[in-house]
């Protein structure tokens, strides 16, 4: 078998794992600036090639004319994608002899696009998986090969979720591999009237509100942790909620229900217990801390004027 992996975050790293003894080359995107510093820092994936000595290349763009023919060389029986973070040009699918194929981070065609973990937890679904899929020119709109499916704890954090469908991508890719290097596997057209998108997240998507129903903020919570992270402002500052649960108990929302032994506070319909959060500027402190910092005493509101 001879595979190119194309993969860029953590959620890549289990499947190239499974695959490096048949990767003849693996393609990342390029270092990028990060931490205080913005050092030039390469990309799991990318990390992972060198600590296995595999070869590994990181093009601006993979369509330009020269790495379409550095992949032609490669004579690869197929190309295996996940979360790469480019789109391949119709040259580039039409390099290996069997076809490109992608691990998807949902039961297609439902979530389509960039965000398919956080999205299935904020809308609150019981089930997602991963699909392993035939590439064509679209966004996730090829054939189905094959689904792991999953339950979704309702208490799981996207970050939870992230890593243990990136075990089930891996699981897949390895069970798959030969036959997709020998061109022999099923396939199936999505079912287009099916489809979902789900687009690239934004701060603002995680920021919560009192005003919404509790157990939707409790998802939406659950759904951009760790990143970027869920928020809220209230009377005594932003907040980033690093750690909740959800509560039973009811009041006007905002209202600050219970500060010991943890903070509890209202939401329309219910409310959240906020095990750990972090003040703009500040370390993370649990939800009773911030309250004795804060003052706050059962019964004030931490609705802002502007809400």
């Amino acid at each position: 078998m001879r595979i190119v992996y194309f993969g860029t975050s953590d959620f890549a790293v289990p499947a190239l794992e499974r695959l490096k003894d048949h990767t003849v080359l693996v393609v990342s995107q390029p270092d990028r600036p990060s931490g205080r510093g913005m050092k030039l820092t390469p990309s799991p994936v990318k990390q992972c090639a060198i600590e296995n000595g595999l070869p590994v290349e990181t093009p601006l763009k993979c369509r330009d004319k020269a790495f379409v023919e550095r992949l032609r060389e490669l004579d690869a029986d197929v190309f295996i994608v996940a979360s790469y973070g480019q789109i391949l040009s119709q040259a580039v699918l039409d390099v290996p002899k069997h076809g490109c194929f992608n691990l998807h981070g949902s039961i297609l065609p439902k979530y389509r696009g960039a965000a398919p973990i956080q999205y299935s937890i904020l809308n609150g679904d019981a089930v997602t998986g991963v699909t392993l899929m035939l590439m064509d020119a679209g966004m996730d709109t090829g054939d189905m090969i094959a689904v792991n499916e999953t339950p979704i704890d309702p208490d799981e954090t996207t970050g939870e979720l992230h890593d243990r469908l990136a075990a089930i991508s891996a699981d897949l890719a390895a069970d798959w591999a030969e036959r997709l290097c020998n061109g022999d596997f099923p396939h199936k057209p999505q079912d287009e009237s099916e489809a979902t998108y789900s687009p690239k997240v934004e701060k603002s998507d995680a920021e919560l509100s009192f005003e919404r129903n509790a157990k939707k903020e409790y998802d939406r919570y659950r759904a951009f942790t760790p990143f970027p992270g869920a928020w809220i402002d209230t009377v005594s500052g932003r907040l980033k909620i690093k750690r909740a649960a959800l509560g039973s108990a009811i009041a006007e929302p905002g209202t600050v229900i219970e500060v010991k032994p943890s903070l509890i506070v209202a939401f329309e319909g219910g409310s959240l217990i906020l095990e750990s959060v972090q003040p703009d500027g500040k370390k993370p402190v649990t939800g009773a801390e911030f309250a004795n910092g804060a003052r706050l005493k059962p019964g004030d509101c931490l609705v802002t004027k502007q809400s």
